[in-house]
């Protein structure tokens, strides 16, 4: 039988006077609307019936009363959560279980709050900072050294070197010269200005020169072909007088002359 203007879509029973629930513009009786359209609860897995609230979340349902913690129990209902491998947790149980911890205070980083990370650790943003000025660094270019994490303006105040010749900061490799520190690019012949950091060189009143230059402008002069002796030619010969003298002692050395 056809059910009329007022009957359950359903059964056809007459709802006068009773509960009902409306749906696509078709009324149930509350029997029919709950075996027919209830979804069953993640927990419990009973119907949720239409006189229990219903929650959801993700395409999954709970009854007001199954919707709890995973972890400590505690209702959720109308509270922050979080999912983590389809377990629903509170904010708190969340954050000691699957939270990072902060390298400098150790407390958790709570969910939503700003992270820092560098060197495979976690920071608060408010932890980390400046070893030396302690203010946030935030996003800004650092340095690290084995005391801490520096802002570049306090660590060329506190650690960096400053170039012979230039006066400017060091901030990566250099060359040592007469204990003084330089640039590679600002170590230069002091007489054709090229650049010396990978190139053999000699030093004349504390001045570096190329080879080139040492020679042509210090080198002694053969007597014989009027060329200049170089350092190399120098530390051989003085090689061979030691030879000589080590090979030869004084008295043979003295017969061999005479001869």
């Amino acid at each position: 039988m056809a059910a009329t203007q007022f009957d359950c879509q359903y059964c056809t029973t007459s709802l006068l006077g009773k509960k009902y629930v409306s749906k696509d513009d078709n009324l149930y009786c509350v029997s029919c609307y709950d075996r027919m359209f209830s979804n069953f609860c993640e927990v419990c897995k009973e119907p949720i019936e239409s006189d229990s609230k219903d929650l959801c979340y993700k395409g999954r349902h709970w009854h007001g009363g199954c919707f709890k913690c995973a972890k400590c129990n505690h209702s959720l209902v109308e509270k922050p959560f979080a999912a983590k491998d389809e377990r629903l947790l509170c904010t708190e149980c969340y954050s000691n279980e699957c939270s990072s911890k902060c390298f400098h205070c150790k407390k958790t980083i709570m969910p939503g709050s700003r992270k820092m990370e560098f060197k495979g650790n976690c920071w608060h943003e408010t932890c980390f900072v400046c070893e030396h000025c302690r203010q946030p660094i935030g996003t800004k270019p650092l340095i690290s050294k084995e005391s801490g994490n520096y802002c570049v303006p306090c660590f060329e105040k506190e650690f960096a070197h400053y170039c012979n010749f230039c006066r400017k900061v060091i901030t990566s490799g250099g060359i040592t010269f007469h204990g003084q520190p330089w640039h590679k690019e600002c170590f230069l012949c002091s007489g054709c200005r090229k650049e010396l950091c990978e190139e053999e060189f000699m030093s004349k009143d504390d001045y570096p020169f190329c080879l080139d230059c040492y020679n042509h402008l210090y080198a002694k002069q053969c007597a014989a072909c009027g060329k200049p002796i170089t350092a190399y030619e120098l530390s051989l010969a003085y090689l061979c007088s030691i030879i000589k003298e080590a090979v030869y002692p004084e008295e043979l050395q003295q017969k061999i002359n005479s001869k």
